[in-house]
């Protein structure tokens, strides 16, 4: 049996190293992806354009005026007189915020009154005007601070963020990204391997061999596990080389989980192969089901601030639990001791998966 799988499995191999479309397809598309996203998909906000109106015009305006200027966050590329001008600005996108200080600013600091700072956003890009303003606050609560001095509060807060302390952005998606390349690759090839046999007549030849279709089946699947898996490595060694991200986990952590994961991509692109008859009928289908995979698992969008009923579907879907596995690897170094309910959810849901599309693979091939 393991000799008969051996040589179904050195078949694969070969055709795929040997086709320059599939050997493409194996190696530039996941660095490419990697790379883009990695540079592409960034919610970190530096240099974000501001315009200043100074109606006050003393040194405590001047202050908070100076601490926006020499701040990463902002650059004061406008300082309108009108509020006609400050509209026409907002309305022609050239600054995303204007930073109003009406007159008596600083006589509210020198009387012990709370002074007010007007902050006019364009909010059509909802989340760098959440992000800007929320930077712009606290630099006026700074600023406040210092000039009230004895006269400010003494209780006062202090955020510490754990695992990612820079806030970055990139570091929380590009594990993400890695999870995205594994799925594509391992269920696309695995899928349109198999309809390929089909397309050009082999697969009639490969029932009439000894071969049992369960050996097939294997045959036919541990060559792009073992791609994905190689796809893994060198998308993880990119991120760590090109992006910097902190790998704080163990590689026999990374590498048990990912094998689990394959039991469901695996399992997806055998089920594919046999509703297929074309590899175009195969890549629209695996693009199918990815797109709303991808959507439900929590990359982008929290699933808690998702309707209910959709919440729901998201527990049977793996993406979400690996790339939980990946983010805690990644960036909190935690172990099985942390994430076995998603290694089990994982473990579970890819046996049924892959149980379900080999019995369905089998009966097509008897």
């Amino acid at each position: 049996m393991w000799d008969r799988i051996r040589t179904i499995l050195r078949k694969e191999l070969l055709q795929v190293l040997r086709e320059p479309r599939l050997r493409m397809m194996v190696i530039v598309p996941p660095i490419v992806q990697l790379i883009v996203f990695g540079f592409a998909v960034n919610l970190d906000v530096e240099n974000a354009r501001i315009a200043w109106m100074d109606r006050d015009r003393t040194p405590a305006s001047r202050e908070l005026e100076a601490a926006l200027s020499n701040s990463r966050y902002f650059q004061v590329t406008a300082r309108p007189e009108t509020d006609a001008e400050a509209q026409r600005l907002l309305d022609s996108g050239r600054v995303l915020g204007v930073v109003r200080v009406n007159a008596g600013f600083h006589e509210a600091f020198e009387r012990g009154r709370s002074a007010q700072v007007q902050i006019l956003m364009d909010g059509t890009n909802s989340n760098d005007a959440g992000i800007v303003t929320a930077y712009l606050n606290r630099a006026v609560a700074d600023v406040g601070r210092r000039r009230q001095g004895a006269a400010a509060p003494v209780l006062h807060t202090e955020t510490r963020a754990w695992f990612n302390p820079e806030l970055k952005s990139r570091n929380y998606f590009v594990p993400g990204v890695v999870m995205n390349i594994i799925t594509i690759i391992t269920l696309m090839l695995t899928a349109m391997a198999i309809v390929r046999e089909k397309e050009i007549g082999t697969m009639e030849q490969l029932m009439v061999t000894p071969l049992r279709p369960l050996e097939l089946m294997l045959g036919k699947t541990i060559p792009f596990a073992l791609i994905g898996l190689l796809d893994m490595a060198l998308a993880v060694m990119t991120a760590l080389i090109v992006f910097r991200v902190p790998f704080r986990g163990t590689a026999l952590m990374l590498l048990g989980s990912s094998c689990l994961f394959l039991l469901s991509t695996l399992g997806v692109g055998l089920f594919l192969s046999t509703i297929s008859r074309t590899q175009q009928q195969a890549m629209m289908s695996a693009f199918f089901f990815f797109t709303p995979a991808f959507m439900l698992s929590g990359f982008t969008f929290p699933i808690r601030n998702m309707p209910e009923i959709v919440q729901w579907v998201a527990w049977a879907n793996p993406l979400r639990y690996f790339i939980e596995i990946l983010r805690g690897v990644f960036l909190k170094g935690v172990g099985p001791e942390v994430l076995w309910p998603q290694m089990l959810m994982l473990a579970g849901i890819g046996l049924a998966v892959l149980l379900a599309s080999a019995s369905r693979f089998q009966k097509r091939l008897d």
